[in-house]
């Protein structure tokens, strides 16, 4: 499915947030009761706070009273919802994520996308790895069975345009959604993206 599809359904993500995990487990879901695709898009979440003048909610909410507490615990009711057993919080958080995320976009030129996906979130958020460690990646990548040509020109290009085109769509944080042009950001609108969904093919 096209991102230039009036109808495309899109995650724009980056494997440094939790939430966007959180998401992915949850994807499969709607795509069974809407029949939708979701179009993957990897986007680097460091060049989108750059970009947007933004800041991750872990520096944001410092020193807010209970504020942390609170984001932690709907993510607990989260997980709940959806009968999630696979997330651990990662030890090493924030992790920066250049280095995967443009393994992700190489995968996407190698065809193997998919378990890319799979495996590194995994690695990040089911169990935990300091995963902007070269050589915690390289094994992690190994175990997996997976080995990506990251450094290529191609691939920086590609990531640094995911990047801006995202936005430059109004995204300011992962992950976000497009359903054709409506956008919605965090995991908490997924039901909003799902009634999206279904009112757009109606």
């Amino acid at each position: 499915m096209g991102a230039a599809d009036m109808g495309a359904v899109e995650f724009h993500f980056d494997f440094g947030s939790p939430n966007a995990y959180l998401a992915h487990l949850v994807i499969p879901e709607i795509e069974k009761r809407t029949g939708a695709r979701f179009d993957y898009v990897p986007i680097l979440l460091g060049g989108v706070f750059k970009l947007t003048n933004n800041r991750s909610p872990a520096e944001s909410m410092r020193g807010i009273k209970n504020r942390l507490e609170y984001e932690e615990l709907e993510r607990e009711r989260f997980v709940r919802r959806h009968a999630i057993t696979r997330f651990t919080f990662n030890p090493f958080f924030p992790v920066n994520t250049l280095m995967i995320m443009r393994g992700a976009v190489a995968a996407q030129f190698e065809g193997v996308f998919e378990r890319y996906v799979d495996e590194v979130f995994r690695h990040m958020w089911a169990e935990p790895k300091k995963m902007d460690d070269p050589e915690v990646v390289r094994a992690a990548l190994v175990q997996s069975g997976l080995l990506a040509r990251a450094q290529a020109a191609e691939v920086k290009e590609r990531l640094l345009k995911n990047t801006e085109s995202t936005v430059a769509r109004g995204t300011f944080g992962s992950p976000t959604f497009f359903v054709g042009n409506e956008i919605f950001f965090g995991k908490d609108r997924l039901r909003d993206v799902e009634e999206e969904i279904v009112r757009a093919r109606t």
